[in-house]
């Protein structure tokens, strides 16, 4: 349901009139917090190369020189001295056969955190979506308020002006001027209020959007995409909310995690070969250069390192533990968000149908406490009471219309349903798994993916 009242009360709006859609993309596009979301994950995608480099070569060059005098004597008591200049050039290639699957375990943490931290990227993304909603909606619910407080403004000028006029001709006695004015005091007092939170909203609007508000167009719900019971609400947050399916996966790290521990209890197998190059580093002088290859195999079993390998392990699995309650914790947290937020929105529906229906009788009811009062049988209290209670219904009307968007957007983000895909907004959706195939494999490069 579009908000009408508010479209109306903002005055006619040109055709360019920007859209919540259009607020959305920008939001999406330039929100720092998202995009350092966005770079932060692609960080956390670099876990996977770093721990795949575990089934990989270690390749290490050496090269050194340097200037040398050797003096040596020989048995019949002779000397023999002569300046050397040495160098020598190696290369060494380390492989890793069997570490206690300690590589293997490291790739799944690393692979599970990617997993988490994209729900976390999407978390994020539902949260700034939903702060461009309410900034969206405050604004074009604060003009409308300050349209609505305009008008009552005029309208209390007039009367202030009719019981001036009654008052000259003796229809009407100083109290009911006092009164007009003093309403009308009041009344200014309100715009001033409502001049002052749209600034604000304004504000807010820009950090939030990335540029201040034009002219905006009325924003309709999106009660086609949220379900239409409560069960199916808690359902879908506990199967769809981004933070109950990165806890999960947290949980998959902190398990994976205990191999990973417990690995450094088993035996290590490495294979090493190295070439080596020297030149004028005999001290005996009775050889010029030398060229050495070899291949060594090693096997290394830890017997005891003071408890530290135990001690990891048991503090892998009581964070294992910590997780698994953090999971339940999150679970819970998103089932009353998902109940509140439909309750909420059931709510705002109610109210919004009441508010309608309280304007529309404040309307029919001013109307006619004016021509009671034309016919002498009210007095000016009764109009000014009768418009007061008209403003206060059109205020109330305008907050539910905004509550009413804004709670089915909240309930959209609780069933974890708020994102570009679903709204059909006009942007590319960023889609961390291109970084993360772009790195994956990555054997060396400086350079990230964009060229950095």
């Amino acid at each position: 349901m579009a908000l009408l009242l508010l479209g109306a009360a903002s005055g006619s709006r040109p055709a360019f009139a920007e859209t919540l859609q259009d607020a959305l993309v920008k939001a999406y596009q330039s929100s720092p917090q998202l995009n350092a979301s966005r770079a932060q994950q692609r960080a956390t995608d670099e876990n996977v190369p770093q721990a795949l480099s575990g089934y990989r070569p270690q390749i290490i060059a050496s090269l050194s020189a340097g200037l040398q005098t050797v003096r040596n004597t020989l048995p019949d008591n002779s000397i023999q001295t002569q300046g050397q200049k040495p160098w020598q050039i190696g290369v060494t290639v380390t492989q890793t056969l069997f570490n206690g699957f300690k590589t293997s375990s490291s790739v799944r943490v690393a692979e599970f955190q990617v997993l988490s931290g994209r729900e976390a990227l999407r978390n994020t993304g539902q949260g700034v979506l939903l702060d461009a909603v309410t900034a969206y909606m405050n604004v074009i619910a604060n003009q409308a308020l300050v349209e609505t407080q305009k008008l009552n403004v005029q309208f209390l000028r007039e009367t202030l002006g009719v019981a001036r006029t009654r008052l000259a001709a003796g229809d009407v006695t100083p109290t009911d001027t006092a009164q007009a004015e003093a309403r009308l005091s009041r009344g200014l007092a309100d715009l001033n209020a409502a001049q002052v939170a749209l600034q604000v909203s304004e504000a807010t609007y820009a950090q939030v959007i990335g540029e201040r508000p034009g002219h905006l167009a009325a924003a309709p719900t999106v009660d086609r995409f949220i379900p239409h019971t409560q069960q199916a609400s808690i359902d879908l947050a506990i199967k769809q909310n981004p933070a109950v399916i990165a806890a999960t996966y947290d949980v998959d790290v902190a398990t994976t995690t205990i191999s990973v521990a417990e690995s450094s209890l088993m035996p290590q197998v490495t294979v090493q070969g190295n070439v080596l190059r020297q030149s004028d580093g005999d001290p005996y002088l009775s050889v010029k250069r030398a060229d050495q290859a070899t291949v060594v195999g090693q096997l290394t079993m830890p017997i005891y390192d003071g408890g530290l390998a135990a001690s990891q392990t048991r503090q892998s699995k009581e964070l294992a533990m910590q997780s698994r309650q953090v999971l339940e914790q999150v679970r819970n947290q998103a089932r009353t968000a998902a109940l509140s937020a439909f309750i909420t929105n059931e709510g705002a529906k109610v109210a919004l149908s009441a508010a309608e229906s309280e304007v529309k009788a404040a309307t029919v009811a001013l109307a006619g406490v004016r021509r009671e009062a034309q016919a002498g049988q009210r007095t000016t209290l009764d109009v000014l009471n009768a418009q007061a209670d008209l403003t206060a219904a059109r205020s109330r009307q305008i907050l539910s219309q905004r509550d009413r968007v804004i709670a089915s957007y909240t309930l959209l983000s609780a069933i974890g349903k708020l994102d570009v895909r679903t709204l059909g907004l006009n942007t590319p959706d960023y889609l961390p798994e291109v970084h993360y195939h772009q790195v994956r494999d990555a054997w060396h490069g400086l350079r990230t993916p964009s060229g950095q």
